[in-house]
Order: C-alpha cells, then sequence, then structure tokens
C-alpha cells in the first residue's frame, strides 16, 4: 500500500513514515523542512487553499493521514488565522479531496478538545468544550471532516517521542532540560495518557488495515500527571529527580488555558483493533533503547 502523511517533518509525521516504511511507501508531504529522508518527499505550501490535491493526483496513494498541524497552544493564541488555517481548513480541503477520490482517510486531532472538568476518563460519547483557540480550531476541523467525508477515521491524540529539531515533544523537555542540570516545573494538576510516537503510529496503520472508521481515542492507558511524566523520564535516564519541582499548572506563566484532566478512555481502540493499547512505561523504555542506538541523530540528519 501507497501510504501519503501530511506533516511528514512534524513529531508524528517523521516517526510514522519511519514506521510505515517497513511495510508500506511512503510518501510526505512537507513545508520544507525535509532534505535527505528515506522516503519520497513533496514540498508545498500548507497556507495555500487545496495545497494537498496536486500531491494526491501525482502520487495516487491508497492511503492518507493528516498529522499537519499548528500545534503550540500559545502560538496558537498569537495567530488564530494559521491555526486555522492548518487545524481546520485544511483538514477540510483534504477530506473533501479524499472522499472525491476514494482515498482511505486518517485524521489527527487532540485530547484538548475537552473542558477537563469529568471525574475520570473521557469516552468518545462525551461532548467535547474546547478550552483553547487551538482545541477549538482543531474541533473545527473534525467536524470537518466528518462533514466531507463520513467514512474517514479521526482519531484524538496525546504522544512522546523524539523529533526533528528535539524540541517537539514533553519528553525531550524534560530529557534536554535535566540533562543540562537545569531546574524545571511539571504540573501535579494536568492529566494526560502519553502515548510515544512509534507505538501511536502502528496504532494507526493497525487502523487503515483493519478499515476503522468514525471517531477514536488513541493514547496511552496509563493516566499520570505531569509532573510524574517528568520523574519517570529523569528516572529512566538517570538523571536528577530533584531538578523536577511540582507545580499547578494555573501558577504557569502558560498563555492558553490548559484542561485539567486528559484522561481519555480507549476501550473503543482496544475492543475494534482486538489488541491492548501499550502502557507509558512501556513507551518509555521504547523512547530510551531509541536514544541508546542513536535514532535522535539519525532523523535530525533528515532535516535542511
Amino acid at each position: 500500500m501507497k501510504l501519503l502523511i501530511t506533516g511528514a517533518s512534524g513529531l508524528l509525521g517523521i516517526n510514522l513514515a519511519m514506521e510505515a516504511m517497513r511495510d508500506h511507501e511512503v510518501v510526505g508531504v512537507d513545508r520544507g523542512k525535509l532534505k535527505s529522508a528515506p522516503f519520497q518527499v513533496i514540498r508545498t505550501n500548507f497556507f495555500n487553499r487545496n495545497a494537498f490535491v496536486p500531491a494526491l493526483d501525482s502520487t495516487r496513494p491508497d492511503w492518507v493521514i493528516n498529522c499537519a498541524a499548528l500545534t503550540n497552544l500559545d502560538e496558537c493564541e498569537k495567530h488564530p488565522g494559521q491555526a486555522k488555517i492548518l487545524n481546520t481548513d485544511l483538514p477540510r480541503e483534504l477530506a473533501a479531496a479524499c472522499a472525491e477520490r476514494n482515498i482511505r482517510f486518517i485524521h489527527l486531532s487532540t485530547d484538548a478538545v475537552f473542558d477537563g472538568i469529568k471525574e475520570g476518563a473521557y469516552t468518545e460519547e462525551d461532548g467535547p468544550n474546547p478550552q483553547s483557540l487551538y482545541a477549538q480550531t482543531k474541533l473545527e476541523g473534525e467536524h470537518a471532516v466528518q462533514e466531507f467525508y463520513p467514512q474517514a477515521a479521526i482519531v484524538r491524540v496525546n504522544f512522546f517521542g523524539w523529533s526533528l529539531n528535539g524540541r517537539r515533544s514533553l519528553a525531550e523537555f524534560f530529557f534536554n532540560n535535566l540533562s543540562e542540570g537545569k531546574n524545571v516545573n511539571g504540573f501535579t494538576d494536568v492529566v494526560f495518557c502519553p502515548l510515544w510516537v512509534s507505538d501511536l503510529s502502528r496504532i494507526l496503520i493497525a487502523m487503515l488495515d483493519k478499515n476503522l472508521r468514525g471517531l477514536y481515542h488513541a493514547v496511552g492507558s496509563q493516566a499520570i500527571n505531569k509532573y510524574q511524566f517528568g520523574l519517570e523520564v529523569a528516572r529512566r535516564f538517570g538523571l536528577q529527580e530533584n531538578l523536577v519541582s511540582p507545580l499547578s499548572v494555573e501558577m504557569s506563566s502558560l498563555t492558553a488555558k490548559r484542561s485539567h484532566n486528559l484522561w481519555l478512555s480507549i476501550h473503543k481502540l482496544s475492543t475494534d483493533l482486538g489488541r491492548e493499547i501499550p502502557s507509558f512505561s512501556t513507551g518509555l523504555d521504547g523512547f530510551y533503547t531509541q536514544f541508546q542506538q542513536g535514532y535522535p541523530q539519525k532523523i535530525r540528519s533528515y532535516q535542511h
């Protein structure tokens, strides 16, 4: 099968491409950050209308996974126009184009669509209530995909891993600062379900193999707070745990509002895939093994 990945230089995009290459032909669509990737790369301006249509027609993929997005919450607050284009408008155009060409389509959304006031885990049946511009534009992207391609899969995620610039994931944030002996804060009142990006990549490919459609939560099977996350990263890499300080997100200097509870249920996904969803601890082991094997340096060599 031929898989086209939009946002191929992003944290998920590059790791998904590396995973999918094992068994499939991969084409990445990128804004120009990749120079020597081990898969075909098409460069385009994501802010143009119908930016992806020429790539679809020239490559004729069987599958498309849309990883393109403006994901920095505070940057979305500063640049609402860009957030709308990348998180809402482009998913709409891509969904319509894939539907017209009968191309199987997965669109990536976010756990941040929930307000975080529920006790316990959010299911796919719970109503979203976005608290930031990022979350709002991502939810509008979900609605656009549902409208223009009802047979598509929409997947809400939260993941960590190694990125091209080494600064895209929370795990990298803790690793980079702790490695330099710097003090960092970890939020004690933000609970989430982090999933290793390589595990997520395998899940997305399995969803295409099984022709899953509709809305799914694809996050890790463990709910932890971000302070605990930082401590676990420190322990796994043998770094100083006492450099990680507990802090309430309400005391931070972040611009965009963060939800306190982003614990998502993965029961639907696990049932429909017929497999267990990996935990954060096993994913952290994989993240550490990649570090030992020089994987971060390998993928960084692909960028300009």
